[in-house]
């Protein structure tokens, strides 16, 4: 389905026109009409899929036809990080360009200046404000924003806001909304404190569930089965043997990223690390340097497994198997970016086997298994896996991260994509922040 056949107003039209946004996406294409009719939202689908116009592009019609008051705050966008508000502000400018409709993306993690910046355009009435929760909340509490007249109200990655720790913030926000409002819920995953955030903030929505795409052909996914305590060793004889050059390694807890970190270092590996114990400028500056090829490794927990953008990575590497089976999906495809070819490798102990199973029954095939080193020692059973012997079986000399030869490159150097959600929603604020 085209633009032009569900939404009707011409300079938006030919503002997607100059973006060279022709065919509606499957998830614009299911939202964009109930949308349109004022209806509540239930949105599952994974990044990647357009949702971000999927929201934007009918909220935009919507405040131009109905002539709603420009001194206003009409539209109130939640985003997990700064890194996704900006993105989300950036496609704003871009689809309102020809229209009257203003925007301001509200983070923290900035200087004075800035925050001045953002009390002012808050005061005149931006038309869509983007934000992070903890930053709007802080602007509310100093009486800088009036939301009473907002009439749509939209959470993005709604999944990862609860695992950060935000539910609490979030449920303050609405508290400052009108009841008479329009509310949009999108999300990756579905588990129990979505469905029950919807349930308390949603009137009758319109549901959409879009099945979790498979990962991309061109990466090349592999898994090792092993003992807790031989992931670290396995984790350095990969770099031992193919120095990397641009990786992700996910990891549960900050507590072990942090662990994870110090131990690569002291192989001179240049590593940067990712976890909600850092603020928001030094999460930029890890994310800035790891883009300019000044550190090689970024070892993070799922807080930038979504809603960063960067090419050529050439592995990502799952020191622990993802509590649930689309955030794998998510991780991998931070690889395989442009058409490229990437790797993924996954660390599976003996207490993460059975999750391990479920993510290979999502991808309906069998992940290859490699040997543990000889010297490391016996690895457990898997299972009834064609790739995988039995317990104590001593393993070969088989080299590990071997990357992609077909486009030229150097051993090692393939290139990924991926996304993902946060560990498990169900811990509690606390137990989540911990995990970041």
């Amino acid at each position: 389905m085209k633009f032009e056949d569900i939404l009707t107003n011409d300079d938006l039209l030919d503002a997607l026109y100059d973006m060279h946004f022709d065919e509606c996406t499957p998830i614009q294409e299911q939202t964009i009409p109930p949308v349109l009719e004022g209806k509540d939202l239930l949105a599952v689908a994974q990044t990647g899929t357009g949702k971000t116009a999927a929201y934007l592009l009918p909220v935009i019609e919507r405040l131009v036809n109905d002539n709603y008051p420009q001194d206003n705050v009409n539209c109130v966008v939640m985003a997990p990080t700064r890194e996704l508000a900006q993105q989300i502000d950036r496609q704003m400018q871009g689809f309102s360009y020809f229209m009257p409709v203003s925007s301001m993306a509200i983070y923290g993690g900035t200087d004075g200046h800035t925050y001045e910046q953002q009390r002012k355009g808050l005061k005149m009435g931006a038309d869509v404000v983007i934000a992070t929760p903890g930053r709007l909340l802080a602007h509310l509490s100093m009486g800088h924003v009036d939301l009473s007249k907002v009439s749509f109200f939209i959470l993005d990655e709604a999944d990862r806001m609860l695992d950060m720790g935000f539910f609490d913030d979030i449920m303050q926000i609405i508290g400052h909304l009108p009841k008479n409002r329009q509310t949009l819920l999108f999300s990756a995953t579905m588990p129990p404190k979505i469905q029950q955030m919807a349930d308390q903030i949603l009137k009758n929505p319109a549901e959409v569930k879009l099945a979790v795409s498979k990962p991309a052909d061109k990466i090349k996914q592999r898994a090792i089965v092993c003992y807790e305590t031989q992931k670290l060793p396995i984790l350095e004889r990969m770099f031992k043997e193919n120095p990397p050059q641009k990786v992700i390694v996910f990891s549960s807890s900050k507590l072990k990223v942090k662990e994870l970190a110090k131990a690569l270092r002291k192989h001179r590996i240049k590593v940067g690390e990712m976890h909600s114990d850092l603020d928001q400028k030094e999460r930029e500056d890890v994310l800035l340097d790891f883009k300019a090829g000044k550190i090689n490794v970024v070892v993070a927990t799922d807080i930038i497994s979504r809603g960063i953008d960067i090419d050529s990575i050439e592995t990502v590497i799952n020191y622990d198997v993802p509590h649930e089976a689309e955030d794998y999906v998510h991780r991998i495809g931070r690889t395989a970016r442009a058409d490229k070819d990437g790797s993924a490798y996954t660390f599976i102990s003996e207490k993460e086997r059975g999750r391990f199973r479920i993510i290979e029954r999502l991808l309906e095939k069998s992940v290859e298994k490699l040997p543990v080193p000889a010297d490391l020692g016996e690895a457990p059973e898997y299972g009834n896996d064609s790739h995988n012997g039995g317990k104590g079986r001593r393993n070969g000399k088989k080299k590990y991260f071997r990357g992609n030869k077909n486009n030229g490159q150097k051993k090692g150097n393939g290139n990924n994509r991926s996304c993902n959600k946060s560990d498990n929603v169900r811990k509690s604020a606390n137990k989540s922040e911990k995990r970041e």
